[in-house]
């Protein structure tokens, strides 16, 4: 049976969008129903945010139409796509920390009383209601810095409701959350469905896309390329549509051989909370040493007590047989370390800067002419990382912030990979990036490896740690608990007890 236009709470028609001569959308036609969950996926720079910032009008679109419930809308910006029933909850929360839930909550639009003053019990009151609804329980006096990331989210989700809104946009929102968190999410996403409430879920996580979507939507390049029910299709078809090409394994055989040990930390603790305690093991020369916990097991703590971030109380780092116990990021990078963090925007790029500089700046001594640094040299190298690392821009005078999150997470990979270190510690590297990019850094780290560079990686997801590390081992509260060489094949089940011990 076809769907009745009453189904139809959204509909995009012929939507384009130019940037010079950059044609980012092209003529995207797109339904969303109510009361449904519709997955947007598709690789970075594929056109998924300019259509979200078209539909909210941050930007105008060049041609289409856009209608809400059979009526045509046109925003003139969020606030106005917010007031007439359309809310974005985006990755990068954007809240006032240190204001209360309540204050957050009416922000802009606090209620008044007949004699003009602001209504605190009426908007307590309100907010009680609405978490009600939403079957949670939160403290609406305590500050949002107190809170974890997944409450601040349900928040945001709370607010949007709060106005009504029939179309609900969810941009990433599971990057940092916990499994636990991840399914209280997701219960709430249907019970806002069950409301009538229709949901766009971008997301890069194919598991999840499958588990809460009714259908999927794919974008390439600027075009829609499919639509589709999340029954009729599968992960192939999904690549296959987002990359242009069948990817023949997500992951690449682990072919490399290690060598001798080449990094050792030995009995290391920190004098400041969290606590890591007495951790010990060994890097090989050529090897992919994985790092798995779950939120709070303290690995990113331990990277960057490794890389002089972090104040040791006990233990010694060695590096070819050498005391490598530093104590600034400086030393480190000056020895050969290269750490690529987590939050790339907080402090792994210069955001006011183009793609030239942030591609260049740990390397800068290769780019002198004399006393001078050579533009052309700086600029030659920015256009080699460019093509070695498939990044989606204009060129390398591109601000880095006009890049989608995946492309810049290329930038910041290309960045330290010019300056050819001998150890490279990665943070969840490929958290926010799309598939066809993942497996372009997975190729890049098989290279790395074979040509004798030592790799540390933490990653979040099981399925990356398995399959790319040659040996992993397993955190849990500032503890090892376990480890496993590839050959073990080791289960997800087994290596989450031990994250969970």
């Amino acid at each position: 049976m076809a769907d009745t236009k009453d189904d139809i709470v959204l509909s995009i028609r012929g939507m384009c969008k130019s940037f010079g001569r950059n044609r980012v959308l092209d003529h995207i036609n797109l339904d969303v129903k109510r009361g449904t969950v519709m997955g947007l996926m598709g690789e970075n720079g594929a056109g998924k945010s300019t259509m979200m910032k078209c539909l909210f009008g941050t930007y105008q679109k060049d041609e289409g139409k856009i209608y809400l419930n059979g009526k045509e809308i046109s925003f003139s910006g969020p606030k106005d796509a917010l007031e007439n029933g359309i809310a974005m909850v985006h990755q990068e929360l954007n809240q006032c920390l240190e204001r209360n839930v309540i204050d957050n909550l009416f922000l802009g639009r606090y209620p008044t009383n007949s004699m003009g003053v602001v209504d605190e019990g009426g908007m307590k009151k309100k907010a009680s209601e609405l978490f009600r609804k939403l079957g949670m329980t939160v403290n609406l006096t305590q500050p949002m810095r107190n809170m974890s990331v997944s409450q601040r989210q349900m928040c945001e989700i709370a607010k949007a409701i709060s106005y009504n809104s029939q179309v609900i946009v969810l941009d990433e929102p599971t990057s940092s959350l916990t499994v636990q968190e991840v399914d209280k999410l997701f219960e709430m996403m249907r019970m806002l469905k069950e409301q009538g409430i229709a949901l766009i879920y971008i997301s890069h996580k194919m598991d999840e896309i499958f588990e809460i979507c009714d259908e999927i939507s794919v974008l390439r390049d600027g075009n829609l390329v499919m639509t589709k029910a999340a029954k009729d299709t599968n992960m192939n078809e999904l690549i296959t549509a987002m990359v242009g090409r069948s990817l023949e394994s997500r992951f690449p055989p682990v072919d490399n051989t290690p060598g001798d040990t080449i990094f050792s930390v030995q009995h290391l603790s920190t004098k400041y909370a969290p606590h890591l305690q007495d951790i010990s093991f060994d890097v090989r020369e050529g090897e992919i040493f994985g790092l798995y916990g779950l939120v709070g097991a303290g690995r990113t703590e331990l990277l960057e007590t490794i890389f002089g971030v972090r104040t040791r109380a006990a233990g010694r780092v060695y590096f070819k047989n050498r005391l490598m116990n530093f104590n600034n990021a400086k030393e480190a990078i000056e020895h050969g370390f290269a750490l690529i963090t987590e939050e790339r925007k907080a402090n792994g790029l210069f955001l006011k800067c183009d793609l030239t500089f942030n591609t260049t700046i740990a390397s800068l001594e290769q780019y002198k002419t004399g006393l001078a640094l050579s533009d052309s040299k700086m600029v030659k190298a920015t256009n080699k990382e460019i093509k070695i690392m498939h990044t989606k821009c204009m060129g390398p005078d591109d601000m880095i912030t006009s890049l989608s999150g995946g492309n810049q997470q290329k930038v910041v990979l290309a960045k330290w990979l010019s300056a050819n270190p001998s150890l490279l510690i990665l943070d969840n590297p490929t958290q926010g990036v799309d598939v066809g990019a993942k497996s372009e850094i997975y190729a890049i780290m098989n290279e790395l490896v074979k040509k004798g560079v030592s790799i540390i990686m933490i990653s979040s997801e099981l399925p990356e740690i398995l399959n790319m590390s040659d040996r992993v081992y397993v955190m849990c509260d500032g503890r090892i608990t376990g480890c496993f060489s590839h050959e073990e094949c080791v289960t997800q089940e087994q290596i989450m007890k031990l994250a969970a011990k």
